[in-house]
């Protein structure tokens, strides 16, 4: 039998939750308890942490007997490949399925409206709009939401999910850690990030303890690639631009990928999504960033920084958003345009 780990430690006593009030946990509770389906979001182009929160909360209800639909709002509907081993995906359908006026919805890693894409109006007239996130971004003035658990300080939005698992009483199996594990492993780059505290390792062992195999999902997540990779992450550094005065003074490395590019590669937009993590290992450089143009010829921007500027408050300034190392934002102005107006918003932290 499938072993299930112990329930998370209350909120504040895991490194989560301190800046949600309790009472906001028990609201939540109990607009799941009374609802007759849940309706789950995540935000467009899901990454481990919004899609593996999204599948484990919904696996962990269906568990229980629950109604429940999931979905992301991309005009493009598709897990993206390096997600695919992720269970729970019986549960997705497509935005056009998706519920237009939710009586409780749900949506996980979302810092804007905006970023739920094609969901962005069933958000808007649902009855409760459950919001669990981690993004210093998503919080005073610009929040949205009846009800708001969101958590800067939590090392992933998965943590926040786990602490909503355990407060409704549902167990947790090996199927659902694994969707909480990714979210984990990835939004704390394997553990690397200073976002890893003595709680987040504690809550990887009870995810472990449900006999999680760990390599299996590293090796989804980063030992694999198709061929065409290599090419497009060739053209890619063969541009790159080093630029040691930008930033302070701290320094930036930036680089682009065209549509081009993944055409004469055959390959799809969510396969450069690693390009950012190689460019970031210049020396040289605080920032790093990688602009990708999608499908529908926008630019979607990629910043990280290691610790000296806060690329989160740069990219917001832009339209965007995210976390102080890592953040991002879409514009439909050529790469070098784009980067001039980044430039005088990087700033320390």
């Amino acid at each position: 039998m499938t072993a299930t780990h112990d329930p998370a430690p209350a909120a504040g006593s895991a490194g989560a939750g301190s800046a949600i009030a309790e009472d906001a946990w028990d609201r939540a509770v109990a607009a799941i308890a009374n609802a007759e389906e849940v309706a789950l979001a995540c935000h467009v182009s899901p990454d481990g942490d919004a899609l593996g929160s999204m599948l484990a909360l919904g696996l962990a209800l269906r568990a229980a007997g629950r109604r429940v639909v999931a979905s992301f709002g991309d005009r493009r509907f598709a897990v993206p490949r390096l997600l695919r081993f992720l269970p729970g995906q019986h549960l997705l359908v497509e935005p056009a399925d998706y519920p237009a006026a939710p009586q409780l919805m749900i949506t996980f890693d979302v810092s804007t409206t905006e970023r739920l894409g094609l969901l962005a109006d069933s958000a808007r007239a649902a009855a409760e709009l459950v919001v669990l996130d981690h993004h210093a971004s998503n919080t005073g003035a610009t929040g949205f939401g009846t009800l708001r658990l969101v958590d800067p300080s939590a090392a992933a939005t998965t943590v926040l999910t786990e602490q909503l698992i355990a407060r409704l009483g549902l167990p947790v199996d090996r199927d659902i850690a694994a969707c909480l594990y990714t979210g984990l492993v990835t939004d704390t780059g394997s553990f690397r990030y200073s976002s890893t505290t003595p709680a987040v390792h504690a809550m990887a062992g009870r995810l472990i303890a449900t006999g999680l195999r760990t390599d299996e999902i590293a090796r989804e997540l980063w030992e694999r690639s198709p061929f065409g990779y290599l090419k497009v992450l060739a053209a890619a550094l063969d541009r790159v631009v080093l630029d040691q005065d930008a930033a302070e003074g701290h320094g930036l490395v930036w680089t682009y990928v065209t549509r081009a590019d993944r055409a004469a590669a055959g390959l799809p937009y969510e396969e450069v999504e690693g390009v950012i993590d190689v460019v970031r290992r210049a020396d040289e450089a605080d920032v790093a960033v990688v602009l990708k143009e999608d499908d529908d010829g926008a630019w979607q921007v990629s910043a990280r920084s290691k610790g000296a500027i806060d690329v989160g408050r740069a990219c917001t300034a832009l339209g965007g958003g995210g976390h102080a190392r890592a953040a991002g934002f879409i514009s439909h102005a050529s790469p070098e345009d784009i980067v001039e107006k980044l430039r005088p918003v990087l700033k320390p932290m």
